[in-house]
């Protein structure tokens, strides 16, 4: 039996490779957008294309890594490619290259600016709270 691909498994697995959280996500995608939706999202075997677009923007992954990638399949390439010292290109280069690392540094800025703007609300909150209370 064939196995389909689960788009919303995709997106689930690769905000998490990002270290991005759902809220973090919906924040991104916009107001009509919060956790409890990207949760639900993240069940639906097949994304509408511009709620695909939008996840592609936003995590800056090309929209055909959430329509094609198939984990099984993936192992599979990876495991029959790769032996302990391979080496893509030049055989004689050595690469430090590690994809999942670039971006996570490409979002530790949109990360850092989100906890900063949520300390900010907390202590506008705290100082709304001293007002009131006095």
């Amino acid at each position: 039996m064939e196995q389909k691909i689960h788009q919303g498994r995709n997106v689930k697995r690769f905000r998490e490779m990002l270290g991005i959280k759902q809220e973090a996500l919906a924040f991104d995608l916009g107001n009509d957008w919060n956790q409890k939706k990207i949760s639900m999202l993240e069940q639906k075997d097949i994304i509408e294309d511009d709620i695909l677009n939008q996840i592609s923007e936003a995590l800056k992954i090309p929209v055909e890594a959430f329509q094609n990638f198939d984990e099984e399949q993936a192992i599979n390439i990876i495991s029959n490619t790769f032996g302990d010292n391979a080496c893509v290109g030049n055989p004689k280069s050595t690469f430090n290259f590690n994809p999942i690392e670039e971006l996570k540094k490409l979002h530790e800025e949109k990360i850092d600016l989100f906890e900063r703007m949520l300390k900010e609300k907390d202590e506008m909150m705290a100082r709304l709270e001293k007002l009131i209370n006095k």
